[in-house]
Order: structure tokens, then C-alpha cells, then sequence
């Protein structure tokens, strides 16, 4: 390297220090400063100048002259106060050089405050907190959960919500402050950067959250980002030492097994097309099921909890259900893990088992001193057994969630039931596949646009039982719930026209699009992202609450039913919520509430269902009233 110029040399030295940033320009810059002071200084003793060119007495000193020449490379209005034109020519020089340096130095001072204020806006600082809720990307769920968890925390001290997503933390913060006027006593803490990177993790300080939500990016693949995230976190080498609480979204079952090696058992897998596959298959034959979801998963209002009650030790099932005047029991969770909802009535409590009820806060989860009073044995109604029969149901569109409500609703209807398929995409050789694995329904395609009239009236939709109605997923989501909304027009006019009642239940891609679509009367509505997103909430503040929620939803075991209020109590007669319990045990049922129907439509109400009511509350039923009970089917 002999052939390298000196000059080079330094250009090449100079140009790496430059790139350390705004602190070495001011370091060159305080450097050419005092090179120009000090020579202006010598100048000054050399020739001998001073305030008065004819006084010996006023020459500078090497200092004086110094300061003098530093103050005037600061303020150029000091050279008006030179005499002398030899004084007045050097100090020229160094006020212009100063006006050079000092414009340079403010320049700089300026864009180093403004980058660092850009990367601070940015989202890079390491976040300080503790006991937090962590969560990891983004997507349209963010904000559900986000709602959810503010509510969660208003009786918590100081609550944390912190997001690491590949996103500007700017457009983070003003989305946030977009869709929440305030959130109360929470705050929320946004941080740009990749949570598969193990650096960006560490901004986020994992190993100090209280629990980590990985939700589903909303592309090719999501399920492959959340595996990896849950490794980023599960396998980082600078990792706590106790387990972590991650619950994750996962879309497709297939990668079910693969995220459960890489979550070591820490982590809790929310399958959200499963999911809201039952709650479809179920709520399109029992109308408001959606909204009894809904009530138990959200954080506003009655919520399933679980707690130790040693002191019913001994005593059935029965007993329990009426123990609590402000909770409804529901099932119990053996010392082992094991969860049973709505038990046999005679089953007996171990001192080791724990209630799991639904309540209005953990502290209201308090056993009754008092003997509950008897239930009105006159106002049971004896009840007449209902045989099934076979059921037609109409579903209108497609999206990956179709195949899954079609298992699902083959585990429900009778033997004999027919599903008809009417959509714009061509599915044939998918429902042939799914029609070998049928038992109890044989499926049908008609090919056609569900928004188009004609094509509706030619399916002749009154004889059919139920009607669900999907969201093409493939399209903007907007433009989805604008044919979900035609369609359900369409629907709501051909009920009128033949003067029946069309049991119909419809997915809804924007939560905010559901107030618009209550013109068309549709009696229920799925809106997937924020179900899942309110399961996502409640385990991660509750990891007990896995098991219960699985055996809930599950296909085998008790769910929930809604049944006519006819078949327990004898209507227009005023009992208490004890009368009803008692009712529904004999048919060892579980009853956990109610809905009045002549509020199905005020959703300021809840559509007029009413879970944990206060069980000596006096209540007329209606005969068109319903109960919501835990049954086995």
C-alpha cells in the first residue's frame, strides 16, 4: 500500500471519525475554533496590536489576545468596538471564519437534536417496566385487545401495555390514540422493530412481562411467524430463568404440533379459525349464542373465574349451584387439572377441588352465609322431551373458516340434515372431499353470487332452518362487509315478503360495520377478530382459564344451549333465579341465565341476555323468553 497518497490517508481517517455522528463534527469543529484562536493570539503578539495603535501600554497579551479573538469569533459585533486598521484587518478574518464555524456548529447542533429526537419518536429506548402485558405484532386484533386488557386493568396499580411490532412507532401511537379517546388508567408503550429479531426483543424487556400475546400477522404463512416468535422468546439465550406466560394465535391445525415443541409448555395456542368455526356452527342454530360469548369473554361484566372452596367439601354438585347468591356455578376443576362443566347433580366436592363460576369480579366470588331459599315448586313446568329432526341450512360465501363450520355443524344436526353451498368460487371438489367425512348431513353446491337477488329466490330460502352468511376474506374488508350487508338485505326482504322468521346468522369482518348491518335484523353476528382477539385477553390474564375454555367450546361434553323458557318455568308466574336453577337441575342441566326477548334488539341491553343474575332477583318470564343452560345436548 505504498502507492497511497498521505492526503488519502487523512480523507480516509477524517471521513471515520465524521461517521461517528454529531459529537465528532463538534469535536472538528471546536478543534478549527482554537487552531483559528491561537493563531489569531500569535498574530496578535507579533505584531504588537492592541485596543490603541499609539499605547504600547494596550497591546494584547498571548491570553488577552486569545479571549479577544474567541470573542470575536462568537459575535461579530465586537469587531465594531476595534481601532486600528491592522487590528480592525486580523480580527475581520477571525470574525469571518467565526460566522463559518459558528453557523456550522448551530447546523449541526441542530440536526443531531432533531435525529435524536426522530429516533427517540422511533422507538428504540430500552422499555423500563415490570408486570406488564407484552405484546408481539399487529394486526387487526391489536385494537380489541388492546380495549379488552385497559378494562382488565382498571383495578390494577399503574398497568403496562407494551407492543414491539415491524411497524413506525408514530403511526402506532396515533392509530392507538385514534380508536381510544382515553385508556384510563393503562398506558400503552409502542416500539418499532422485529419480534423475530433478538435484539429488537431486547428493547421490549420479554423477561420482565407478565404475559406475551403473539398475534397472527395478516399475510402469506402467519402461522410460520408465530412459531418463530415464540422460539425467539422460548430459546433466547439471555432468556428468565422461570417459565413464560405466551399466549399465540394459530390458524392452521396442521401447525399445532410443531408450535407445541417450540413452546416447551409455555405457551397457550388460541386456534381462531376453530374457534369461530363452533361458535358459527352453534350460534346459527341458537340465536343470540354470540352474544353469551361474548358477555363471558370480555372484561365488561360477568367473567368465568376460579376459585378454592374447601368449605363444600362433601357436598353435591346440586348444592354447590345455589351456594353463591351472585355468581353461577358452572363446573369444578380437580386438584389434577381436571375440568368438569356441569357435572353429574349427585357428584360430591373433594376438599381439593376448586369452583369455577361466572362473576362479576374475583371478589364477588364469595360463598352465601345464609340457606338459600326454597324454589317455587309449583312454577316448574314439567317440560316435554324434543326429538331431533333433520335440519337444511343454507351457507352463503366462502372463506378458509367454511370447512370448519361445516365439520362442526355435522357434529349438531340430526341424522338426515342437508348443508346447501352457494358461493362465487368455485368449491366442488373441496365439499366432495368434506362429503365423505359426513355422518349426519349430505352437502349440495349451487354456484352464484349471494348478493344477487335472483340467485337468492331461486334457492328458495324459506324452507331452510338456518342461514349463515360468510365474509369473502380474499377481498378489502370494507368491500367484504358491503356484500354481507346487500346480501343480508336481500335476506331480511325476502323474510318479510313471505312473512317468516329466517334464523340467520352473519360474519362481520369490521366490528364498527355491525351497527350498519343491524337495519338488515340479522340475528347474530360473528365478528371473528374480536372473539379471538377476546379469548387472546382472558388467558393471558388468566392461564387457568385454558382448560375450561377448551372443554366449553369443545363438540363433546356440556355447552351452552338456549331453550324456551317453557320448558322450565311456567310463564307469566314471577319466580326467583333459585326456581329456575332447581328446574334446570332436574334435567341435569346447569342454568347460568337468561334472555328476555323484547330486548333482542337493544344492544344497550344485550339483546336481552342476562348471565349471573342475582338469584333472588323476581323475574316474569314471557312465553317467548329463553334460558341459557349448560346441557349435554
Amino acid at each position: 500500500m505504498n502507492n497511497i497518497h498521505w492526503r488519502d490517508r487523512w480523507r480516509y481517517r477524517f471521513e471515520n471519525t465524521l461517521a461517528r455522528g454529531t459529537v465528532a463534527i463538534i469535536g472538528w469543529l471546536a478543534l478549527v475554533s482554537l487552531i483559528i484562536v491561537l493563531l489569531a493570539a500569535i498574530a496578535l503578539v507579533a505584531f504588537g496590536l492592541g485596543t490603541d495603535p499609539n499605547d504600547p501600554a494596550s497591546r494584547y497579551g498571548f491570553f488577552e489576545g486569545a479571549w479577544q479573538s474567541m470573542m470575536h469569533a462568537l459575535d461579530a459585533g465586537t469587531l465594531a468596538g476595534d481601532s486600528g486598521w491592522a487590528l480592525r484587518g486580523l480580527m475581520l478574518l477571525v470574525t469571518i471564519g467565526g460566522i463559518f464555524i459558528v453557523s456550522s456548529l448551530i447546523g449541526t447542533i441542530t440536526a443531531g437534536l432533531d435525529n435524536k429526537l426522530t429516533e427517540l419518536r422511533k422507538g428504540r429506548s430500552r422499555v423500563i417496566e415490570q408486570d406488564f402485558t407484552l405484546i408481539l405484532g399487529w394486526s387487526s386484533k391489536v385494537y380489541s385487545l388492546i380495549g379488552e386488557l385497559i378494562v382488565a386493568n382498571e383495578n390494577q396499580k399503574a398497568p403496562r401495555i407494551v407492543i414491539l411490532a415491524d411497524r413506525d412507532k408514530v403511526e402506532m401511537d396515533d392509530d392507538i390514540r385514534a380508536k381510544f379517546s382515553s385508556t384510563k388508567n393503562t398506558r400503552v408503550i409502542c416500539r418499532s422493530g422485529d419480534p423475530l429479531d433478538l435484539d429488537d426483543l431486547a428493547v421490549v424487556s420479554p423477561n420482565y412481562a407478565r404475559s406475551v400475546v403473539i398475534l397472527a400477522p395478516e399475510g402469506d404463512n402467519p402461522d410460520i411467524h408465530v412459531i418463530k416468535s415464540v422460539l425467539a422468546l422460548t430459546n433466547n439465550p439471555n432468556r428468565r430463568k422461570e417459565p413464560f406466560h405466551i399466549v399465540a394465535e394459530i390458524r392452521d391445525q396442521k401447525n399445532l404440533e410443531a408450535a407445541e415443541l417450540v413452546g416447551n409448555g409455555e405457551a397457550i395456542y388460541v386456534r381462531g379459525e376453530e374457534l369461530i368455526a363452533r361458535v358459527t356452527a352453534q350460534t346459527c342454530r341458537q340465536s343470540g349464542l354470540s352474544v353469551v360469548y361474548t358477555e363471558l369473554l370480555d372484561f365488561d361484566g360477568a367473567e368465568i373465574y376460579i376459585k378454592p372452596e374447601p368449605n363444600l367439601a362433601g357436598k353435591p354438585f346440586r348444592h354447590a349451584i345455589a351456594a353463591y347468591k351472585d355468581s353461577t356455578v358452572i363446573g369444578l376443576m380437580r386438584s389434577d387439572g381436571e375440568v368438569l362443566i356441569n357435572p353429574p347433580m349427585v357428584l360430591l366436592c373433594r376438599p381439593s377441588d376448586s369452583i369455577i363460576a361466572i362473576s362479576k369480579d374475583d371478589d364477588t366470588l364469595v360463598l352465601d352465609q345464609h340457606q338459600p331459599p326454597a324454589p317455587d315448586m309449583a312454577a316448574i313446568a314439567r317440560g316435554t322431551p324434543r326429538t331431533a329432526k333433520p335440519e337444511r341450512t343454507l351457507l352463503l360465501g366462502w372463506n378458509a373458516k367454511a370447512e370448519s363450520i361445516i365439520r362442526e355443524l355435522d357434529n349438531y344436526v340430526a341424522t338426515g340434515s342437508e348443508l346447501v353451498v352457494m358461493c362465487d368460487r368455485d368449491v366442488r371438489d373441496t365439499l366432495l372431499a368434506l362429503s365423505k367425512s359426513m355422518q349426519r348431513q349430505r352437502l349440495r353446491f349451487a354456484r352464484g353470487d349471494a348478493s344477487n337477488r335472483a340467485r337468492l329466490d331461486a334457492l328458495n330460502v324459506p324452507s331452510y332452518d338456518h342461514i349463515i352468511l360468510l365474509s369473502y376474506n380474499d377481498l378489502p374488508i370494507q368491500e367484504a362487509d358491503a356484500q354481507t350487508l346487500i346480501t343480508l338485505l336481500h335476506l331480511r326482504n325476502i323474510a318479510e315478503q313471505h312473512n317468516v322468521d329466517l334464523n340467520i346468522v352473519s360474519e362481520m369482518m369490521d366490528l364498527r360495520n355491525r351497527a350498519l348491518a343491524q337495519v338488515a335484523k340479522a340475528d347474530d353476528f360473528i365478528v371473528s377478530d374480536k372473539l379471538v382477539s377476546l379469548m387472546l385477553s382472558q388467558l393471558a390474564e388468566n392461564r387457568a382459564l385454558d382448560k375450561v375454555l377448551r372443554v366449553l367450546f369443545s363438540a363433546d361434553g356440556s355447552e351452552i344451549y338456549i331453550r324456551p323458557i317453557g320448558d322450565y318455568i311456567e310463564v307469566d308466574r314471577p319466580v326467583n333465579f333459585y326456581t329456575v336453577l332447581e328446574a334446570a337441575a332436574r334435567r341435569g342441566e346447569t342454568a347460568i341465565g337468561y334472555r328476555r326477548m323484547q330486548y333482542s334488539d337493544d344492544a344497550e341491553r344485550g339483546y336481552g341476555v342476562k348471565l349471573n343474575p342475582r338469584k333472588d332477583e323476581i323475574v316474569k318470564f314471557a312465553a317467548n323468553d329463553m334460558i341459557i343452560v349448560l346441557a349435554e345436548d
